[in-house]
């Protein structure tokens, strides 16, 4: 769907209307005064008797005025220039929604396992424990069973975070440090940062030992973060006032609720964005390209349907970018296991099958079809893996 060219037919309307509230108002006005002006005149011959106004002579320069203006006329004008807007506007409309999408419907095959999973996943993630059991002995998917422990677990730290108490945190980050470790996370400095703040409000010397001891590693990788930290202990008294307030926010404790979920579902080797969630925002996206396709390509909708994959190119946000994919800059064709990137000596890449066949089935030397360099053999390309 064109939200733009929707936007701007929108605003077309919309100024149109504008322009003719403005102009009743304006003819409005004009009446208003010259009727004004008539009750002031009638006034005047009422109050002198010797004035040459009489009554006849002022409601006839009124209708004359009316007249002038042509009142009926004008506003006929207006409502027909607003009408005919307003009666085009559902048909506008109707080139931007398309109200039977059931034509780029596409008869796709989908591993049952793997929808099962995605859905129980979705479930447990909103707590939703009794319908996903019920799911889970249906379908039948033994492997879940672990996952479903983990999620378990995982709402049960989150619920004591919401309760202020970070121990069971701690716990699952001393496990997991070292893959923690490896992704580069701030968990760890986080939870002990929490830690610190709520030992320094009862003791601020247990405080200090308990920064040296689990906070100056951090000090090198963290350092403004440490900074404060320490900062924190000239103000013993009244922490609430200092320049490390911002330290005691609620918020703190949302951030690191949500960098645990982030670390959990990475340590499931999953994303915290649900995959069903995902596939619907990516089918929004994409249905207005099939949606046109549908309707511009000469196939019957059994056809349309039996398509195994998109026959057209569908243009997605970066956040839906998981996987690299290469399109050989001269055949078009998608990269696969059967056909993978190739790069040259020179760092321009083709398909496998597209310098399988220049180089004559490996056999002879070629030039890059981009750059011209000369002598390329087949030794010298390697594959991508993506």
């Amino acid at each position: 769907m064109d939200l733009k060219g929707l936007r701007e037919e929108f605003d077309r309307v919309a100024k149109t209307q504008e322009l003719s509230t403005t102009k009743y108002h304006q003819l409005i006005d004009k009446l208003e005064d010259e009727i004004q002006q008539a009750i002031n005149d009638l006034q005047s011959a009422n109050d002198d008797a010797s004035s040459s106004i009489d009554h006849k002579s002022v409601i006839t320069h009124l209708i004359d005025k009316f007249n002038a203006y042509s009142v009926k006329e004008q506003l006929k004008m207006l409502k027909k220039d607003l009408t005919v807007d307003l009666e085009n506007y559902p048909k506008i409309l109707g080139k931007f929604f398309e109200t039977d999408i059931s034509k780029a419907y596409i008869n796709a095959e989908f591993d049952s396992h793997i929808v099962n999973q995605i859905i129980l996943n979705l479930l447990y993630h909103e707590r939703r424990f009794d319908v996903a059991d019920i799911l889970l002995n249906e379908s039948q998917e033994p492997d879940m069973f672990r996952v479903r422990s983990k999620y378990s677990e995982m709402h049960e730290i989150l619920d004591a975070l919401k309760a202020r108490n970070l121990e069971p945190a701690l716990s699952w980050m001393c496990v997991n440090r070292q893959k923690l470790q490896q992704v580069g996370s701030k968990l760890e400095f986080d939870l002990r940062r929490l830690q610190f703040l709520e030992i320094f409000k009862a003791n601020r010397s247990e405080a200090n030992k308990f920064a040296q001891t689990h906070l100056s590693p951090f000090a090198s990788i963290r350092s403004k973060e440490f900074l404060e930290i320490t900062g924190c202990l000239l103000w013993p008294e009244d922490l609430e006032t200092s320049p490390y307030s911002d330290l005691l926010s609620p918020e703190k404790w949302t951030e690191v609720s949500h960098e645990l979920m982030v670390q959990f579902y990475g340590s499931m080797g999953m994303s915290l964005k649900n995959p069903l969630a995902v596939a619907v925002e990516a089918g929004a996206q994409g249905l207005p390209t099939f949606l046109d396709f549908a309707n511009l390509a000469m196939i019957s909708r059994e056809e349309w349907a039996a398509m195994k994959e998109s026959p057209v190119d569908v243009e997605l946000g970066r956040e839906f970018q998981f996987h690299s994919v290469f399109v050989c800059p001269v055949t078009w064709e998608q990269s696969d296991k059967n056909n993978p990137a190739v790069m040259l000596p020179c760092g321009h890449v083709f398909s496998w099958q597209f310098i399988r066949n220049l180089s004559n089935q490996w056999s002879q030397v070629f030039k890059c079809p981009t750059c011209c360099v000369l002598g390329v053999s087949a030794a010298q390309c390697r594959q991508l893996f993506l």
